[in-house]
């Protein structure tokens, strides 16, 4: 047994995937949208995990459309008990403030 520790990394990975309509239904995923990403855009999914800071063992994950902003997923990717989390500006803001309310 793995005992999570009280601090969560998270972060997101852009998944990408032909944008192309040449397939049999001449369309594309409707699960998949496109996002910018500094200059350049990008057509696929994301993936969101959450990541226990001491071990560096996954705890949780979730994949979403690649337009989805980070901060949506981030409730998942907690297990509850976290005294601190890391993640770049938009998860680190997020949970500042969702702590700040409690």
């Amino acid at each position: 047994m793995v005992k999570v520790g009280k601090g969560t990394i998270v972060d997101a990975t852009i998944i990408g995937a032909p944008s192309s309509t040449k397939n049999a239904d001449k369309a594309r995923d409707p699960e998949m949208h496109q996002t910018k990403k500094g200059q350049q855009w990008y057509f696929g999914m994301k993936l969101h995990i959450g990541v226990d800071s001491k071990t560096g063992l996954t705890h949780s994950a979730v994949v979403t459309a690649a337009n989805v902003h980070d901060k949506h997923p981030l409730p998942d990717l907690l297990h509850g008990d976290e005294q601190r989390v890391y993640g770049d500006s938009a998860c680190t803001a997020t949970a500042r403030i969702r702590a700040s309310a409690s």
